[in-house]
């Protein structure tokens, strides 16, 4: 009798594990999914899937129309090669588990997509990546142009532990861009995870001397408002803001990636001495400059000191003469003269006689109208009038930098 007890507790006790371990579950996965942020009560009290495809577009045409707004209301002018330091606190603060599966990984994968969209838009920049871990600042690629280079360096070096050091991390990237020349846009964006800032010293002479140094910091938080960062900011020219999720954080960074003001009491026009280099013949040896060993058929000759690269744009590490392609240069030229946003259609203005017949978006041809004859959201070019679909919009404006209505007139 008292083996059947036993063996009658014991087997009670692990179905009391198993259920307690399936309701811990259930709970993490519910809070993971956060599925309640994807429903929406509609007019007549149900609930339904949010329309992302709706949300993301009004989103974008939000920042769009920020942005012309800000360039039509004075002639601003934009650094086009700019010499940026991502900072990455990588302290134990950057371990919480806040953001799925944690602010690291997050901070990580839109890292990765920032450096992708930033070379995307700005051909002749560079960038480097500084991170910050047990107090202390480390360097861990320098200024360059490849964007396989810095992904593979951040990838390998995820850890977090020890404190943040925002003064070390400012005083690492000082002392960089103070060498930098004047005519490229010194710039720090600081991906902040901590709370509190363990410094060796007065941070508000550090700031001070990125100030005089005409360096834009600019700080996106991952925890909450800090005083100091939005000092620093203030002070240099630079924007803080706090991410309230991981969307939220992604559309933050991807704000950075085109080219900000210039600083009007720094924006000195300069002109630049450019090299244009060939690509080296196939199976010739030679020695790089850059990483000091011999490739074949491989990179691009200087041509002033024939000295032997592997990437553009770049510095020659021998003459020091700025060296890019005709391609980098051509797709610069579209910050300086962008698109005007599309107007959006109203559903009046889609049943106007001389618009009925105009029912496929300009660019990709697909139907602008709904199953059941319901017209579609769809916005139209100021100049050309023609009516492109919510696709088209974002691609026109983001990728292509033409209007192809505008464009096909001009070749009639």
């Amino acid at each position: 009798m008292t083996n059947k007890i036993a063996e009658k507790r014991r087997q009670q006790e692990e179905d009391d594990e198993e259920d307690g371990d399936l309701d811990g579950w259930g709970e993490r996965n519910y809070s993971d999914e956060r599925s309640w942020e994807a429903l929406q009560e509609d007019e007549s009290g149900l609930l339904r899937p949010l329309d992302n495809k709706a949300m993301y577009h009004a989103q974008y045409r939000r920042r769009l129309r920020s942005l012309s707004t800000a360039s039509n209301s004075q002639r601003i002018q934009k650094g086009l090669i700019r010499f940026l330091y991502v900072v990455l606190d990588l302290s134990r603060a950057a371990s919480v588990m806040d953001f799925r599966p944690s602010r690291m990984a997050v901070v990580a994968q839109n890292v990765e997509a920032f450096i992708r969209e930033f070379f995307d838009q700005n051909p002749l920049s560079q960038i480097a990546l500084v991170t910050i871990k047990d107090g202390v600042a480390y360097s861990l690629t320098e200024l360059g142009g490849s964007p396989e280079s810095h992904i593979k360096a951040l990838m390998a070096k995820l850890e977090c532990s020890g404190d943040s050091s925002l003064q070390n991390a400012l005083e690492l990237v000082h002392e960089y861009l103070d060498k930098i020349p004047s005519y490229g846009n010194r710039e720090v964006l600081i991906l902040y995870s901590a709370l509190t800032t363990c410094d060796p010293g007065d941070i508000m002479e550090t700031i001070q001397k990125c100030k005089k140094s005409k360096m834009r910091c600019s700080v996106i938080g991952l925890s909450a408002e800090m005083f100091i960062c939005k000092h620093l900011c203030q002070e240099t020219g630079g924007l803080y803001s706090v991410a309230l999720d991981e969307s939220h954080f992604k559309e933050l960074i991807l704000e950075h990636a085109p080219p900000p003001p210039a600083i009007a009491e720094f924006a000195i026009a300069n002109l630049i001495k450019m090299g244009f280099p060939q690509r080296a013949a196939e199976g010739s040896i030679s020695i790089c400059s850059c990483h000091k060993e011999s490739k074949v058929g491989e990179g691009y000759i200087c041509p002033r000191c024939k000295a032997r690269v592997c990437e553009l744009p770049t510095e020659c590490r021998i003459c020091g003469l700025t060296l890019v392609s005709s391609p980098h240069l051509a797709r610069s030229y579209h910050h300086l003269f962008p698109i005007a946003p599309f107007d959006e259609v109203k559903p009046s203005r889609q049943n106007e006689p001389h618009r009925r017949s105009q029912k496929t978006c300009f660019g990709c041809q697909q139907s602008l109208v709904n199953p059941g004859n319901k017209p579609s959201l769809q916005v139209a070019c100021p100049k050309c009038k023609q009516y492109f679909c919510l696709d088209c919009d974002i691609y026109i404006h983001e990728s292509l930098h033409n209007c192809p209505g505008c464009e096909s007139l001009r070749a009639s």
